[in-house]
């Protein structure tokens, strides 16, 4: 499996970059608590460091992190060690049978494997039939917008003992966004320098809700996860299965 965010840059994302998911995470709860969610397992799809598995865990629901990225995973792991984690794509891994589906920080969009609409529905259908009635799938995706056309972005953000440059352009005929990120890491006296190139699909709304209607799921999009706005072209998607199911 390709080294998705390598140790470096999940080290870096951990301890510089923890806002999106803890700002979500109380929003998440009140999304879950206001819909009557029992007390059961979620399923944290790019579950990252484990920041939003370890706030879930703590308010009491079995949690099985996935993420691509094995040095986060060993993170998470440090971080909740009564949760259940797996290194593997959020698009193919197995879902058990849950109360709840999250993937928070753009999980979705990313382009590390096939995120095609053949292979997003297979998700949608299998998440789907993984839910018990009532149960949640709740993500947010990157939309068009977030760059104008042509332009190039770039960032430098600084700590004590690391330093991330991000460049960062969108494709507006392919709907991608890439992300050229460099990452320099003070090991002992020294810096380590690595670097990857992140690409993510940028999401019609209306076609990707679509999608996910076809599977059955009642769909509501939003820009906010109960107090936090998102960041500009940002979507996040609350799909709900329907307690009692339609019979054709």
């Amino acid at each position: 499996m390709t080294n998705w965010y390598n140790e470096d840059l999940a080290y870096i994302h951990d301890v510089g970059f923890s806002d999106y998911a803890l700002k979500s995470a109380p929003g998440i709860l009140e999304i879950l608590q206001k819909l009557s969610i029992p007390r059961g397992l979620i399923v944290d799809l790019g579950c990252g460091s484990g920041l939003l598995t370890e706030v879930l865990s703590r308010d009491g629901y079995g949690v099985l992190g996935i993420d691509i990225s094995a040095a986060m995973i060993a993170i998470a792991k440090t971080r909740v060690p009564i949760a259940e984690f797996r290194v593997d794509s959020l698009l193919t891994a197995e879902i058990p049978a849950c109360t709840a589906v999250v993937s928070i920080g753009e999980c979705l969009s990313y382009a590390f494997d096939d995120n095609s609409d053949r292979v997003l529905e297979n998700l949608f259908q299998r998440v789907y039939h993984a839910l018990s009635p009532g149960g949640m799938f709740i993500f947010d995706v990157v939309t068009p917008g977030q760059i104008p056309t042509g332009e190039v972005v770039k960032t430098f953000t600084e700590a004590e003992d690391w330093i991330v440059l991000v460049e960062k352009k969108e494709d507006f005929a392919r709907q991608i966004l890439t992300r050229r990120i460099i990452t320099f890491r003070q090991i002992g006296e020294l810096y380590r320098r690595s670097e990857e190139v992140h690409l993510s699909r940028l999401f019609n709304l209306e076609s990707l809700a679509k999608l996910i209607e076809q599977t059955g799921f009642q769909v509501e999009i939003f820009n906010h996860y109960g107090q936090f706005q998102l960041p500009p072209a940002h979507a996040a998607f609350i799909l709900q299965k329907p307690l009692l199911e339609s019979r054709n």
